[in-house]
């Protein structure tokens, strides 16, 4: 059987069926507090890539920056009612912060600069680590994935995304830098399953932005070993699509879905489905 990358013996999965209802959503966490590896961009493509097979995907943008929010071409700056709005005005319906993309079955809770007051406005809460899950309640039943876009950090934010979810998917570049912090994040996944959230798994270790480089096999050698069968069989390439995608506002599964990142996006999408952390 031929291997991948790390030598495993390669895995396709099947194309999923299709499915007759829809929800109740699991929740995934899209988290690493090093910024630059990732995150946004395959927050919008797994969540790209499941709309394909017919999964309905929301994508929470849970960042000041509002990166998700403009990578599904919606303008972040012109929106009104944000991820911040829902969280803090307790007579709003979540219900009116959702947008729907130009794309079927998925759609995004926009987030803007407005979100980086939410950090300071959360010392002061009740029940602070449990706003966004309280916040996402009422949508659970409409979607089958509920994807969270966190901020490089592990601040309030991060804890309150990790407190709504289920799972955590970690992408890591496969660059050295890249794994240092990986370790703290552990820890902080760890204390948030020992005092708030004693379900929450580590679904998986998605590498990014691998290029066919002595240093590039080595940091993905290195992963593994950390990691083992935690690692993602599909390893995200760097390619120069990624951004053309993100420029014209869609996944890259929609943009060029016969590029081989838009493959491997794919990829992970129909993993995800196959170990049933997706229905």
């Amino acid at each position: 059987m031929p291997t991948d990358l790390l030598g495993r013996e390669y895995e396709t999965f099947d194309a999923p069926q299709t499915l007759s209802q829809h929800g109740p959503a699991r929740v995934i966490a899209m988290c690493n507090q090093k910024g630059g590896v990732g995150k946004t961009t395959s927050s919008i493509n797994i969540g790209g890539a499941l709309s394909t097979y017919g999964r309905r995907v929301l994508i929470v943008d849970f960042d000041p920056q509002g990166a998700a929010t403009v990578g599904l071409g919606i303008n972040a700056n012109n929106v009104e009612s944000t991820i911040y709005t829902a969280m803090f005005n307790p007579d709003m319906d979540v219900h009116e912060v959702v947008m729907h993309t130009r794309f079927d079955d998925l759609d995004v809770i926009p987030a803007n600069i407005d979100l980086s007051a939410a950090e300071v406005q959360l010392v002061t809460e009740v029940g602070r680590e449990q706003v966004l899950a309280s916040t996402l309640k009422p949508l659970m039943n409409e979607y089958d994935l509920i994807i969270v876009d966190c901020q490089p950090s592990l601040g309030l934010l991060t804890v309150n995304a990790l407190a709504a979810a289920d799972g955590v998917i970690i992408p890591v570049a496969a660059e050295f830098f890249a794994l240092r912090g990986v370790a703290l994040l552990m820890q902080s996944i760890e204390k948030v399953r020992t005092r708030i959230n004693p379900d929450l798994q580590v679904y998986g270790v998605l590498v990014t932005m691998y290029t066919r480089t002595l240093h590039s096999d080595e940091v993905l050698q290195r992963i593994y070993e950390a990691f083992q069968e935690k690692v993602f069989h599909s390893v995200i390439t760097r390619s120069i699509k990624l951004p053309d995608a993100t420029v014209s506002g869609a996944p890259i599964t929609k943009y060029a879905p016969q590029h081989k990142t838009a493959k491997e996006y794919r990829e992970v999408a129909r993993e995800l489905i196959a170990r049933g952390i997706v229905a």
